[in-house]
């Protein structure tokens, strides 16, 4: 789990996410995970599209590339929006946090943590350097 976050957090700077829309594919970069109680976070708006084909199908693909590995993150996202604690974290970790309109009180403020996750770490070549399950 720890490297899987690493890459995201520290190697890139977008990763994108993958969803189903109506039974197509759709794919929409994403910005800085959060790691609280050992579970890696997203954060989006419950408005956002990408909230509503969460909410239909809640297995999704993450993919990020670090300009010589890239990684491939097959996931469920499990919605933690009442947990406070996450929320707060990201509050505090980042600084446009509050100016995006994510303070406690606001019921669009989505908190999703990675579960059932299969992480794979790939060269250039497309050859497996590491894989994790958590």
């Amino acid at each position: 789990m720890n490297e899987t976050y690493k890459f995201l957090k520290e190697n890139t700077q977008v990763n994108y996410v993958s969803t189903i829309n109506e039974g197509k594919p759709s794919c929409r970069p994403f910005g800085d995970p959060i790691m609280v109680d050992d579970k890696i976070y997203v954060i989006t708006n419950k408005h956002k599209n990408v909230s509503k084909q969460i909410e239909k199908n809640n297995n999704v693909c993450i993919v990020a590339y670090d300009d010589e590995k890239w990684i491939r993150i097959n996931c469920q996202l499990i919605d933690d929006s009442q947990n406070m604690k996450v929320k707060q974290a990201v509050i505090d970790e980042f600084d446009w946090a509050l100016d995006a309109g994510y303070t406690l009180d606001n019921p669009e403020f989505q908190v999703l943590y990675m579960a059932n996750v299969e992480s794979i770490i790939y060269d250039e070549e497309g050859e497996i350097l590491e894989k994790y399950n958590f």
